[in-house]
Order: structure tokens, then sequence, then C-alpha cells
């Protein structure tokens, strides 16, 4: 049986079979001449049923790692040595246990196929499972349904202790594959704006500025993206160079929201548009008005409308609030001292108990975030790491009530090195230790 080549189907069923965008589909249209659909009485596309299974052919080569013009070419290629690149239809089925299947209309299940495979570190499944996802709804709901928030719901597997490390890595590093696989596919730019993306000095958890990548270039915007931990002057050669009409900086966590803070501060001065959001600025929003930039909003989609108005819109900053010189002579204290509170802590958890390996890790984990907070203005932004600590407990099989003496330790260490000056600093972890 062959594939039809009637030109019965509109765009609308092309875009819901394969998850392409019509730009995208236009553009290679215009570009490669595939598909190459005809036109009804009335100028609209109408495609055949191989148009859809060339369309399907060359996203998966996308997949594969190829550009969109070399699947074109490896297309012409075989088609002009008389090969047929479509595999010929046929009823044959691969056994159950080798194919992956994916309910039309729930993406919850989706995204659960594919966390399973990962958690069971099978690529083959879980590879399929995006696969037949992407045929069957649109690209950004994909992204953001299933990858997105299967990274999410695997983080927080790590914290229950119910996954390892090493499967919330391999489920990372699929995820952000992808991502690479299909940015590399978008098509030139088509608009005059230019936007900056990165992550601030340290700051390592790329997939949510990546994706915002992805979904701006879908745009047609040009989306330079530089990656995990740029340092300041980096980002200030790159805006020299290049003159973004916007930056967009991302933290997720409290120890790199301060850098992104510094590094704000510093494109702000230099005369840039700037914008920002992460993980941290969603659960304590009061640090908003510390950072010298544009909110982006609290889901990739608020991100991506937020861009298109301050692309069109002059809109002024307000509402940002100084930090307390108080409080950054406290945080430069803080930070003088760590050295000398680290070797305290150890001293005093090593009396009680407590495994120098979670020590080790907890006492710089707690001492970072505890600088970022102060350099923040805003101690109580250390509630929020707890729960990090908490799981780092778990990971080490210890009870909830080592946390309140480690927090105790941490305290009359700070009390040791930095005397009266650090006694706001202990007093608050004592608060938290009870």
């Amino acid at each position: 049986m062959s594939i039809s080549m009637t030109h019965t189907y509109n765009l609308k069923v092309v875009l819901k079979e394969t998850g392409i965008a019509a730009d995208t589909l236009r553009a290679w249209e215009r570009r490669y001449g595939l598909p190459m659909p005809e036109r009804s009485s009335g100028g609209h596309r109408l495609y055949s049923q191989r148009d859809i299974e060339i369309v399907k052919w060359l996203m998966a080569k996308q997949r594969e790692g190829l550009s969109i013009s070399r699947a074109v070419d490896l297309w012409n290629e075989l088609s002009a040595s008389g090969e047929d690149p479509l595999p010929a239809p046929h009823s044959e089925t691969l056994p159950v246990t080798q194919i992956a299947t994916v309910p039309s209309a729930n993406l919850d299940t989706v995204r659960k196929q594919w966390l399973d495979a990962c958690l069971i570190f099978n690529e083959n499944i879980a590879e399929q499972v995006l696969n037949q996802a992407f045929a069957l709804y649109p690209l950004e709901t994909v992204c953001i349904e299933v990858l997105q928030k299967g990274l999410i719901e695997v983080g927080e597997l790590w914290f229950q202790t119910q996954a390892t490390v090493q499967q919330e890595h391999f489920t990372s590093a699929l995820a952000h594959r992808r991502l690479d696989a299909l940015i590399a596919a978008t098509p030139p730019p088509t608009r005059p704006e230019t936007i900056l993306i990165g992550c601030t000095a340290n700051e390592q958890h790329t997939f949510t500025p990546l994706l915002l990548t992805l979904l701006l270039r879908r745009r047609g915007l040009k989306v330079v993206y530089l990656g995990a931990n740029v340092p300041n002057q980096r980002f200030k050669e790159t805006l020299l160079s290049i003159k973004p009409h916007l930056v967009i900086l991302s933290a997720q966590l409290l120890q790199t929201a301060n850098g992104l803070q510094e590094t704000a501060g510093l494109l702000h001065a230099s005369g840039a548009r700037v914008t920002y959001g992460g993980r941290i600025f969603n659960q304590i929003p009061e640090l908003r008005k510390r950072i010298p930039a544009h909110f982006l909003g609290e889901s990739i989609l608020e991100a991506v409308q937020a861009v298109e108005t301050l692309l069109t819109s002059d809109i002024p900053l307000e509402g940002i609030v100084s930090i307390d010189e108080k409080d950054k002579n406290l945080s430069r204290s803080f930070i003088r001292n760590q050295p000398m509170i680290n070797m305290y802590t150890h001293t005093e958890i090593n009396k009680i108990g407590i495994p120098i390996e979670f020590s080790i890790i907890a006492t710089q984990q707690l001492g970072n975030n505890l600088a970022a907070a102060l350099s923040l203005g805003n101690i109580e932004a250390l509630k929020v790491e707890k729960a990090w600590i908490e799981g780092l407990l778990r990971e080490h099989n210890q009870s909830a009530e080592t946390l309140g003496s480690f927090l105790t330790a941490y305290a009359k260490s700070i009390d040791s090195a930095m005397g009266k000056e650090g006694q706001l600093i202990s007093d608050w972890l004592r608060t938290q230790a009870n």
C-alpha cells in the first residue's frame, strides 16, 4: 500500500499531525521546496498524506542532530539515487516492549511515561515518547508540559529520596539535548530585535533560559544565548559587541540571585534594558524589589509575553529598593569570617556525631546562601533553602532533628567567629533550629 499523494488536507491538519510551527513549515516550503502543497481555488494550501510524512521525516532527522538544510540535502540525495526516503507502509509491529504508546489527550500520562523511561535509564523509550508527543501536540506544549514539568518532578523525587542524583542528571541531559536539537532547527530570524540571554555567575541551571531561547527564536527573534555561569565582564563585553534590545538574566538559587542583582546593576548602569526571572524570585517575591531590572513573570509563557511587551513599550523601572549600608557591612563581615565559621562548625558537628560528609556539604551550602541572603538585605530568604538541607539529611539517612542540631552548631560558630557583630545572624538561626 502506497502513501496517498492526493492533496486533501489543509494547513491546520498538518500542524496538528506533525507539531511543526506554521512559520517554520512556510519557511521550509519557501527555501527548500519541501513539502510542496497545491493551492485550492481560494488560494489555500492543500497537503497530501505524503507531504505530512515528508514533514515528519525532516523533523525526525533534526532530532537525530541534522540541521534542516542537511536533512533536505539528504532527502534530495536519496531521491536522486532512485530511493524513496520514506519507508513503505506495512502492518508489521514491533514487540510491545519496544514501543512507547502515547494517549492522544493526556499530557500528564505522557509526562509520566517519559519520566518512567528516564528513571530506568531507557533512552530509546524516552525518545519514542517524546517523538510521539511532538507528533500529537504543539512543540511549545510538549516542551513545557513534558520536559519542563518533568524536570521539576524528578527534582521533587530526589528531594523525597525517591530518585537518585544519577537519575536526575540523566533526565536533565535528555531534556537539554532535545532543546539543543530544536533550537538548531529553528529558521533564521525574521525580526530586527536582538535578545541576549544568559545565566549569571555560578548559576548552572540552564533549562529554563534555554527553553526561553527556543520560544523566542520561534517568534522570529534573534537570540544570543550565553549559557551557564557567565561572569559580569563577559556579559558587559557581549553587550558592547551586539548591542541587544533586551538582556535576560536567569538565576534559580538564592546564592546566584545575589550575583544576578550585581550583574543587573552593572548592565543597567551601562544603559542596557535588563530583565530577569527564575525559581527563587517566584518563591520569594520580596527579592524582586532588590533587582534593578524588569521581572518577566512566574512562568515561561508569561516571560515570552513580557519580552514582547518590553520590545514595543518603554516601561520605566519602579519600586526598586536599594540595599541598606548596614546590611552590606554585615554581609561583608560574614563573608570575611566564613572560613573560620566553617572550621568551628565542623568541630561542633563532630562532637554530636553528624557524618562529616554531610557536614562539609551542608556547611558550605548554608554559608553561601546566608551570604547571599545578607547581601540581598533579606535574611528571611534563607528559609526556602532549609528544604535543600533537609533533603541532604535524608540522603545521608539522618533524622529531621539533625537539622536543628546543625543550625544550632552553626549559630554557635558564628558567635565564636564574629562575636556581638554576628548576633543578628546567630539569633535568627536559633529560631529556625527550634
